[in-house]
């Protein structure tokens, strides 16, 4: 028996639904599922294409996609919820569970926050994103100890309902539109936050990678803050 390489591999026994959902969404008749390439554990292959599914973190599966690309197409799929509905898990097992509709409402510029990762992989020819954006159910349940930022409850399992839209990202190029037209140049991390109404240590990621992505160039400082302007900006 061969050892593979890969700890970050997600075994069909300890899967969460979420994953298994979006696999069973995304594959197709004649794909192989848990098809064992180069030492690593692949979602699924379909015929040179290896596809992996990540819900989160990133930052797991680098070593591993910076190793497949070296001689594979490889497809990263990764959710964002556009809707979310938050299921609580009654405290004592027998009162009815509770249902109600999240107000957050995710958005391709959610995907930087796990990009940061490895933002200059996008400019492999081997590398695409399918970023699929989905309704979802978030099953919390109480757990005082570990829950205590959220009044004791944890998030248990996440849920596909359904798949709303698909955005395929195969170059930096993809996302060169992310920052809205009306973000005049020069502009500084704080403007891009005011101008996607995010905090300003997220728009710090996505200055990152775009910098990363070779779509904005640092021009200078104000402050202490770096002024940057648009790639296709500079004459």
């Amino acid at each position: 028996m061969t050892l593979l390489e890969d700890t970050s591999a997600i075994n069909t026994f300890n899967e969460k639904a979420l994953h298994a959902d979006l696999k069973a969404w995304y594959a197709r008749p004649d794909d192989l599922i848990e098809t064992p390439v180069d030492g690593f554990i692949i979602d699924i292959v379909r015929g040179d294409l290896l596809i992996e599914i990540q819900t989160r973190n990133f930052s797991a599966i680098k070593r591993k996609l910076n190793q497949l690309t070296a001689n594979h197409p490889v497809r990263l799929v990764y959710p964002i919820a556009c809707e979310k509905w938050i299921v609580k898990l009654p405290k004592d097992g027998k009162s009815p569970k509770s249902r109600r509709k999240s107000p957050k409402r995710g958005a391709l510029v959610d995907l930087f926050a796990e990009l940061v990762s490895f933002p200059d992989l996008l400019a492999s020819p081997n590398f695409s994103l399918d970023v699929l954006f989905i309704q979802e159910e978030e099953v919390r349940r109480y757990d005082r100890r570990r829950g205590w930022r959220r009044q004791g409850w944890v998030t248990h399992e996440r849920r596909l309902l359904r798949v709303v839209e698909q955005q395929l990202i195969e170059s930096p190029a993809d996302l060169s539109h992310i920052l809205p037209k009306t973000l005049d140049a020069p502009f500084t991390t704080a403007d891009i936050a005011k101008a996607l109404a995010k905090s300003r240590r997220f728009t710090q990621k996505v200055a990152y990678c775009l910098r990363e992505m070779g779509l904005l160039i640092p021009i200078g400082k104000c402050g202490n803050a770096i002024l940057y302007t648009r790639a296709n900006a500079r004459g």
